[in-house]
């Protein structure tokens, strides 16, 4: 019998998250773009994406913009069409799907998914301090699947493009450091993986 979502990682719910961001401080810089993908089990059991989001945000006020990490993201804060909105309104969004996702599945916390996990947890924690969305953010405040640890576990490689290519997987380059496409690619890679583990429907 397939475990259910809720029973399949000790109550947790899996969200696939990639942040674009204006450095490497969460603190001090500024939070640029939020994705996030969600997954349930099917039927059978397997790991499956079931919905995404996403939304331009707006450098909070004194937001650090390091002109490396724009050359690399390829983002103009300041550009017209970026459709941003502020911080804590992307936030209060996501954290909402994600609460409507918790009831739905009956899991009793999210757990971030992410490449180099611990980088876009940092930033969602102290977007979520800033912002006073401490009380409302669903995330585990420390535990979190890192798909480099994972692909490096069941490919041998721990970058995202390279994890990607092992596994079969297409991986558009002109397309990365979009958080969207980021966090598609991100969840596809965490599904197989997922479910090529022998513990899938134990």
């Amino acid at each position: 019998m397939p475990k259910p979502l809720k029973k399949r990682f000790d109550g947790y719910m899996p969200v696939v998250v990639d942040v674009e961001t204006g450095g490497c401080n969460p603190r001090t810089d500024a939070l640029l773009e939020i994705a996030a993908v969600f997954v349930d089990t099917d039927v059978d059991g397997l790991l499956k994406p079931v919905g995404a989001w996403s939304h331009h945000t707006q450098a909070f006020e004194g937001g650090n913009l390091d002109p490396e990490a724009l050359a690399v993201n390829k983002i103009d804060p300041h550009h017209p069409f970026r459709f941003a909105i502020p911080e804590k309104e992307a936030l209060s969004e996501l954290f909402a799907h994600i609460h409507s996702m918790l009831e739905k599945t009956g899991c009793r916390r999210a757990l971030l998914v992410g490449h180099n996990a611990h980088f876009d947890l940092s930033f969602i924690h102290a977007a979520a301090r800033r912002t006073g969305l401490v009380d409302k953010n669903p995330f585990h405040k420390f535990t979190c699947f890192d798909t480099a640890t994972l692909g490096g576990l069941a490919f041998g490689k721990t970058v995202l493009a390279k994890a990607l290519k092992a596994a079969g997987i297409h991986f558009d380059k002109d397309e990365a450091h979009s958080a969207i496409y980021d966090a598609e690619k991100t969840a596809e890679l965490f599904c197989l993986i997922v479910n090529q583990c022998p513990l899938r429907k134990s």
